[in-house]
C-alpha cells in the first residue's frame, strides 16, 4: 500500500524535548515528539504498560519517559527499554519545509485495529 501523507502540524509547534498530540478528532491520538537534535518521531499516545499518555512524558535523547511509571520508550521503535517489555505502535513521519506529515494509511489501519479489539 502506498503512503498517503497528511500535514498534521509544524515542527515549530512541537516543543523541543516535548510532544504535541494530533489526530484527536479522528482517533487514534498520535503523539509527535521532538528531541534536542530536532529529530521528529510519532507514536500512539499510549504507553504499552498501563496506557499512560506518552505525550506528557519527558523526552531525553531518543526516548520518552512515561509520566505514570517512568518506563522508557524508544522513540524510533515504540518499544520499552529493558528490563521493561512491550511496544506501542509507531508511525512513519516525513518532515518537509518545516511541516510534519503522517501517513494516513497507517492511521486508518491502526484505527480499524483498535475498533476491532
Amino acid at each position: 500500500m502506498s503512503q498517503q501523507w497528511k500535514a498534521v502540524c509544524n515542527v515549530a509547534d512541537i516543543p523541543v524535548l516535548g510532544a504535541r498530540v494530533v489526530n484527536r478528532a479522528a482517533k487514534p491520538d498520535v503523539a509527535i515528539f521532538r528531541n534536542g537534535e530536532d529529530k521528529i518521531f510519532a507514536l500512539l499516545d499510549r504507553c504499552p504498560h498501563r496506557g499512560g499518555p506518552l505525550s506528557q512524558g519527558i523526552v531525553f535523547g531518543e526516548r520518552v519517559a512515561c509520566p505514570l511509571h517512568n518506563w522508557n520508550i524508544e522513540l524510533d521503535s515504540g518499544c520499552a527499554a529493558e528490563p521493561d517489555e512491550g511496544c506501542t505502535p509507531k508511525f512513519s513521519v516525513k518532515v518537509e519545509d518545516g511541516k510534519v506529515f503522517l501517513d494516513l494509511n497507517e492511521l486508518q489501519t491502526l484505527a480499524t485495529e483498535i475498533e476491532a479489539a
